[in-house]
């Protein structure tokens, strides 16, 4: 690895092992890099199973959460994965309604209830183990029934009722099987050039409701026309994918199912956009959760390797039916170090063992797909692009504590090309990303166990600068800080 550097001023010499010894606090380099040293410790692997209650800090110091705008909303900085569902799960004991605004199951959030027990989300919303709340699935999400009863019954039989406390938008569209089967013939079309999808047909039932033949939930309320519109649906598929095989027999069992569903579902089918705005209306606090994250986003993400929808603040409005002029504070949730799944560039990226020692301590593998994530510093360029599309109130690092073993940490605070020109922003041309150089600024570890610390003025010295050179370099105050997967480990600052 080729290296060149400046030194900041304002950063602290590093004196650590042998391997870091660097006479500078910056470094360029090409963005994959296989340089990091750390052991994971056991704890960090194994919280995940461990019982834990919900905080003191979290419950008896509820200031800063009370203050959240009547609409708030959670998003995610990076390309996905973040730690979004923890904060809306216990952001969601102070709002009444906590709604899905974009995705389908491609979104898996896994959050804890207060015995310490793991639910794994994926279409219903993680306001849902707070027994007050209503959850709401927008317009702009496409569901696919068969996963949302699973996860309905999954609930049901761990003593969470969703009797009442979920609605479903009649105008958002179903995601089929087909859908899912479509996906990976299309992966298999693109070969190398491969987006990396979840294979969860998001993309396909996108492209249904895009170009006009897709079937939306009110639909099911017309069973007389139903089978003509699914059959239209797949023998538009069997028309483009060779490898798709429909027959009459096919639509037939596809159509009874869908009998059965829309029995089952009628209950919890809503005309969300009235129910959303006559909340609103009646001053009933709304959290709205998003999937996925900003750099996925089908506008402003690595395009075309992103998602089929906008994650990001506008997707809000879309995915809802309410008023810009409605929706407040925008936290958005962040990881202390960065990771995606599936192809694209990544400039940060940590290559080789770096990476798969970092994976490993975070236990970083996909909550829908189980896909080990590829793994990297904080891309501090990639978060101020976030933070200017979707104008963040504050933030939430999340996974503070799996940083905890390194003897230094380092921060990608800008992009050059490589004659060294400055790329003042999160570039468009998946090129010039594949070949800059990222600058990166170094800065001390702290080297001990943080996952049990609940006040901010607790943590150790060099975590805390950490934090607040983050906040210097965006100018977005962190407000939230994660350091354990429990559900109690937490720090409100």
């Amino acid at each position: 690895m080729n290296l060149s550097s400046v030194r900041l001023n304002h950063a602290t010499p590093f004196t650590g092992p042998k391997w870091a010894h660097r006479s500078c606090t910056t470094l360029h380099f090409h963005r994959n890099t296989d340089v990091v040293s750390f052991v994971p410790r056991a704890s960090a692997a194994s919280a995940a199973s461990a019982p834990s209650s919900l905080a003191v800090s979290v419950t008896e110091s509820p200031s800063r959460i009370e203050s959240l705008s009547q609409v708030s909303g959670v998003l995610g900085c990076q390309w996905g994965d973040e730690g979004k569902g923890k904060l809306v799960d216990i952001l969601a004991q102070h709002f009444d309604i906590v709604a899905r605004c974009q995705g389908g199951a491609n979104a898996g959030h896994t959050i804890y209830n207060s015995e310490g027990k793991k639910f794994a989300l994926h279409l219903v919303p993680s306001g849902i183990l707070n027994e007050d709340t209503v959850c709401v699935i927008g317009n702009g999400v496409v569901v696919h029934l068969p996963g949302l009863f699973n996860e309905i019954d999954g609930l049901e039989a761990n003593g969470v009722s969703c009797k009442g406390r979920i609605l479903v938008s009649d105008r958002a569209h179903l995601l089929f099987d087909f859908h899912q089967e479509v996906d990976t013939l299309r992966e298999a079309e693109l070969a190398k050039s491969f987006i990396g999808t979840t294979k969860r047909g998001i993309g396909p039932a996108y492209s249904s409701k895009v170009i006009r033949n897709g079937i939306r939930v009110s639909d099911l309320r017309h069973m007389d026309t139903f089978p003509q519109k699914l059959d239209l649906l797949l023998s538009d598929a069997a028309a483009r994918f060779p490898g798709f095989n429909y027959t009459p027999e096919m639509l037939k069992e596809e159509v009874e199912k869908y009998k059965r569903f829309a029995e089952r579902l009628e209950p919890f089918i809503a005309d969300t956009v009235h129910f959303m705005n006559e909340s609103i209306e009646q001053k009933r606090k709304i959290l709205v959760e998003g999937g996925q994250a900003t750099m996925l986003d089908i506008d402003f993400g690595t395009y075309p390797f992103v998602t089929s929808s906008s994650p990001s603040a506008g997707g809000i409005c879309t995915g809802l039916g309410i008023a810009p002029r409605v929706v407040g504070d925008l936290v958005g949730v962040v990881k202390a170090y960065t990771t995606r799944v599936g192809s694209g560039p990544f400039p940060t990226e940590i290559l080789g063992q770096g990476g798969d020692q970092l994976r490993f301590a975070g236990q970083e593998f996909g909550t829908t797909t189980g896909r080990p994530r590829r793994c990297g510093w904080l891309d501090i360029v990639a978060l101020k692009y976030c933070c200017q599309i979707n104008g963040f109130s504050s933030l939430n690092l999340t996974k503070l504590d799996v940083l905890s073993d390194l003897p230094e940490i380092e921060l990608g605070v800008a992009y050059k090309q490589v004659d060294g020109t400055p790329v003042k922003s999160f570039p468009a041309d998946l090129l010039l990303l594949e070949q800059l150089k990222v600058e990166y600024e170094v800065l001390p570890g702290w080297q001990s166990d943080i996952s049990s610390i609940r006040n901010y003025s607790d943590l150790p010295k060099a975590a805390r600068q950490f934090v607040e050179r983050i906040e210097e370099l965006v100018g977005v105050p962190i407000n939230y800080i994660g350091v354990g997967p429990g559900r109690d480990a937490l720090i409100i600052k």
